[in-house]
């Protein structure tokens, strides 16, 4: 029991690990060699879900702000449970890449089956509350009632993605974290040119298909996430030999794993989940300011997206080599690669940065928008370009090194503390009792991302993010 099988840490180890000084950066050409295998392909996933959202997106936005809006307000909710799968498929990621530098294949098989039961209750929460109460759901975030109509819409045609895609977003996680990365990329590259060509198809009616509008939107994702349902997890049951699980499997006693896995991937759970709620909150805001504001920060989100593209393939990929390190026992090298993984963030922040400014006219113009929507669309990107510098070493280090050292309730803490504490509040009152301009209202509403960027550089030097994980004992 340990960092690693049969490894303990000495106290002349730890008095050397507290005194040594590290380098900014690891000169080492074999890190970045892996770092480069692991991040490349969900960096190119990563585009290519951002290429679907700016399609939706700007094919909604030919109809009018109506549509774009009410998809957009939509899938916020959407997003919430997209979070939780995040939180499942990260959580149990960290075992999983934990036990992948062990050596520990029937430890992994366990974790992804509780990873999959979980998903399944979920899963079914959701789709539930997205077919009984939608018109509830969408007026949560908006009181216009054309709007609502166009969000609803898009909800019901949207119920079976809950079950397809969080079967496939968790499966992507723990692919990623035994260095199976491409066959989430291929994945997505198929579901891609699925997504763009039934969009096309049902949301202007071509092909003597009935013009369906946002409900379109909605078909054509329904249709890409059976894609990648398909293969995703058809490759998890049927061809993949780094985790080695089989439909049989699916079956097994996982007990003996529960507690450690609740203690480790729940708080992950946790934290992702505040995250959506939190992020469906600030739409929420963003809903009861008005259309305008609704349909200018649809606009931001893709171009967000497009510039943190590499920043969440370095952030997953260093939750993964953490992992990894540290199931090998190789504490050191793990302290001096998030010093690295650090480092990086801020350095990708300020390219993320130069990229919003650089191609924000551009993207603006593309949209059919009123004068009104375009010129608060031009604050809300001076803003985002302020946070993505931030976000991008936030993110890195709490959704990578530190997630990936096992420090899970530290980071939930921080979640909760930061974003429901200070962000919401804030943006709250900036925009519904202060009426602040645009750029001042985003600011508070992702001033958490200013905050935790720094916390959690102190919690890197503390090296207290450095957790033990238990493995499951065989059961014949």
């Amino acid at each position: 029991m340990g960092y690693g099988t049969g490894i303990s840490v000495k106290r002349r180890e730890v008095f050397i690990l507290e005194k040594e000084k590290f380098r900014l950066f690891i000169r080492d050409k074999s890190f970045y060699k892996m770092l480069l295998a692991f991040a490349l392909p969900i960096c190119i996933q990563q585009i290519i879900n951002v290429g679907v959202n700016m399609a939706d997106n700007i094919m909604l936005g030919q109809l009018g702000e109506i549509q774009m809006s009410g998809a957009t307000l939509a899938n916020n909710f959407i997003n919430i449970y997209h979070a939780m799968c995040m939180g499942m498929g990260m959580g149990a990621g960290v075992l999983t890449s934990r036990f992948f530098g062990m050596g520990d294949q029937y430890s992994m098989k366990k974790a992804v089956v509780i990873m999959y039961r979980l998903e399944f209750i979920i899963a079914t929460a959701f789709a539930m509350s997205a077919l009984f109460i939608t018109p509830r759901i969408m007026g949560m975030y908006t009181t216009d009632p054309e709007i609502i109509k166009a969000g609803v819409g898009y909800l019901l045609v949207s119920v079976p993605t809950f079950y397809l895609n969080g079967y496939a977003v968790t499966s992507s996680v723990v692919l990623r974290s035994v260095g199976k990365a491409r066959v989430p990329m291929i994945s997505s590259i198929c579901s891609f040119g699925v997504n763009i060509f039934f969009n096309w198809v049902f949301i202007f009616g071509h092909l003597g298909a009935p013009r369906l509008e946002a409900r379109g939107a909605a078909l054509g994702t329904l249709l890409a996430r059976c894609v990648e349902f398909t293969v995703t997890v058809g490759f998890v049951l049927l061809k993949d030999t780094n985790i080695g699980l089989r439909i049989r499997d699916l079956t097994m006693k996982t007990g003996d794993l529960i507690k450690e896995y609740i203690r480790i991937s729940i708080p992950v759970l946790v934290s992702d989940t505040l995250l959506g709620f939190g992020n469906s909150a600030v739409a929420m805001v963003m809903g009861h300011i008005g259309p305008s504001f609704v349909a200018a920060n649809a606009i931001t989100m893709v171009v967000m997206q497009v510039s943190t593209v590499i920043n969440q393939g370095i952030s997953q990929a260093s939750c993964t080599i953490t992992g990894i390190t540290l199931g090998k026992g190789e504490i050191r090298k793990a302290q001096q690669q998030g010093i690295t993984f650090a480092a990086l963030g801020f350095i990708i922040g300020g390219i993320g940065c130069a990229i919003i400014n650089i191609i924000s006219p551009a993207v603006i113009s593309i949209y059919n928008i009123t004068p009104e929507t375009e010129a608060l669309a031009f604050e809300l990107m001076r803003a985002v370009s302020i946070t993505v510098f931030f976000t991008a070493a936030n993110s890195i280090l709490t959704k990578g090194v530190l997630r990936g050292g096992g420090d899970t309730r530290f980071l939930m803490v921080a979640d909760i503390l930061f974003l429901w504490v200070c962000s919401i509040p804030l943006g709250y009152l900036a925009g519904l009792v202060w009426h602040l301009s645009g750029f001042w209202i985003y600011i508070f509403l992702r001033i958490d991302q200013f905050i935790k960027s720094i916390w959690c550089l102190f919690r890197l030097k503390s090296r207290k993010w450095i957790k033990k994980i238990k493995n499951a004992q065989r059961q014949e």
